[in-house]
Formats: structure tokens, C-alpha cells, sequence
């Protein structure tokens, strides 16, 4: 069984898989992960491996705690992939883009798939059917959006998320959601399109906190996943355990 950890900035995401099979799924704060990691290794002891992404959110201490307890893998830009990465600056990509386009080769293997995860920031990544990484785009989130229009104004005022589905916003309150979540869909629907001129056997995988709200509003076709980065991060490190 392998332990998958996914480190955000607050929050850290743990799952637990045997083999592809996703069986165990939980989120804890940063400074109870080494506990929380304890307590998967007693409910379930056939778990043996594991691997960690944005490793550098961790203290040395929880990384030497945990590896105390598994054989940790600690995904970095020098970790072998399952694909050729083409992109100009490999150093500086992403490791949650390099999970998604990881689990890609996974679940479509020589397919032409475009990744869209839509959480803090949006990433665009697309891998060929030639199983070559060519690379994609980054930008704002939807929270993202909504506070830089209160940050970098005077009278605008930060919303919670909100659907919207007229065009015309009648008050400054739904002129926001508009311009946001509407700016947000047409981006998306955009670059499916775009990618879909040059390659019309194209999949497209939308992930990340937003994918639930977003695939509701979406127009274009599309395959939604919560968990397509957890998928990712386990099969490197099956990859490499091969």
C-alpha cells in the first residue's frame, strides 16, 4: 500500500492507495501531519512506501519523523516522470503540474489530453500522444479574481464565489460575479476550443477546488476529477518503485 502526501500552503492532503485503487482519503493542518501520519501507518499496516510533494513546507523534522516510519519519496524536478518533458525550463515547473500530467499518462495513455486545474491559480498543461509534455499556461483563480478586485481598488468589496448566469450585471455585487466567474468560463471554454483547432482528438481533465463549480457553467466537454493530482503523485511513485 503507498501513502500519497500532498503539502499545501495550510492544509495537507493524504490518501492511501493499494496499487491504482484510492481507498482512504483525509486532509489535516501542516503542524499535525507527522501525527495524522502515525495513524494511517497503524490502520493500515501493509502501507510500506510513500511519496511527498512541495517538501520544502515541511521541517526536517516532520520529513525525518515520517521517514522513520516509511520509505518516503520526495518528488523533486530530478524524480523520474512517465513522459518527456519538452518544457523550455524544466527547473522551474510546477510539482503539482508535473502530478497531473503524471496521472494523464495514467488514465489516457497516447491520447492528446489538455489538464486543467482550476485552484489558486489555473494551469493549463498539455501532453501529446506521443507522450511528450509540451507545456501550457497559468492564470488567476476565481478567489484570486475577486480579491485583487478589492486589494487594487477603493470602493470595490471582496465577494464569496458566487454562480452567475446573466451577462449583465444590474449592481456593482453581480457586475463582479459576472466579469469573474463569466471571465473565468469564456477563458476555460477558450483555450478548450483553441487546443481543439489543432487537435481534434483532444481530452480534456478539469481538476482543483473549482472543478465542481466550474464543470456545472462549462460548455465545452470535459472529464471533472477531485483527485486526478493524488492519482498522479501514486503512480510516480510506482514508477519509481519499479
Amino acid at each position: 500500500m503507498n501513502l500519497v502526501i500532498d503539502v499545501g500552503n495550510t492544509y495537507v492532503k493524504l490518501a492511501v492507495f493499494e496499487k491504482d485503487e484510492l481507498v482512504f482519503k483525509t486532509i489535516t493542518r501542516l503542524a499535525e501531519v507527522v501525527d495524522e501520519v502515525m495513524a494511517l501507518n497503524s490502520k493500515y499496516s501493509k502501507l510500506k512506501k510513500g511519496i511527498v510533494s512541495s517538501v520544502g513546507r515541511l521541517s526536517k523534522t516532520q520529513v525525518k519523523s515520517i521517514k522513520k516510519t516509511i520509505n518516503l519519496l520526495e518528488l523533486s524536478h530530478t524524480t523520474k516522470v512517465p513522459f518527456k518533458n519538452k518544457y523550455d525550463t524544466p527547473k522551474t515547473l510546477g510539482i503539482d503540474r508535473i502530478a497531473l500530467v503524471s496521472a494523464s499518462v495514467l488514465h489516457y495513455p497516447d491520447n492528446n489530453v489538455l489538464i486543467i486545474d482550476a485552484g489558486t491559480c489555473i494551469t493549463y498543461d498539455f501532453i501529446t500522444d506521443k507522450n511528450e509534455y509540451l507545456g501550457g499556461a497559468i492564470s488567476p483563480g476565481i478567489r484570486m479574481r475577486y480579491k485583487s478586485l478589492n486589494n487594487f481598488t477603493a470602493n470595490l468589496p471582496f465577494l464569496e464565489t458566487e454562480a452567475s448566469s446573466n451577462i449583465i450585471g444590474t449592481s456593482t455585487s453581480s457586475s463582479i460575479h459576472s466579469g469573474v466567474v463569466n471571465g473565468v468560463v469564456n477563458e476555460i471554454d477558450g483555450f478548450i476550443k483553441a487546443y481543439l483547432e489543432k487537435y481534434s482528438d483532444l481530452t480534456v481533465i478539469l481538476t482543483g477546488g473549482d472543478a465542481n463549480f466550474l464543470s456545472e457553467q462549462l460548455k465545452s466537454s470535459i472529464f471533472a476529477n477531485s483527485n486526478f493530482l493524488l492519482e498522479g503523485l501514486n503512480y510516480i511513485l510506482e514508477f519509481n518503485s519499479n
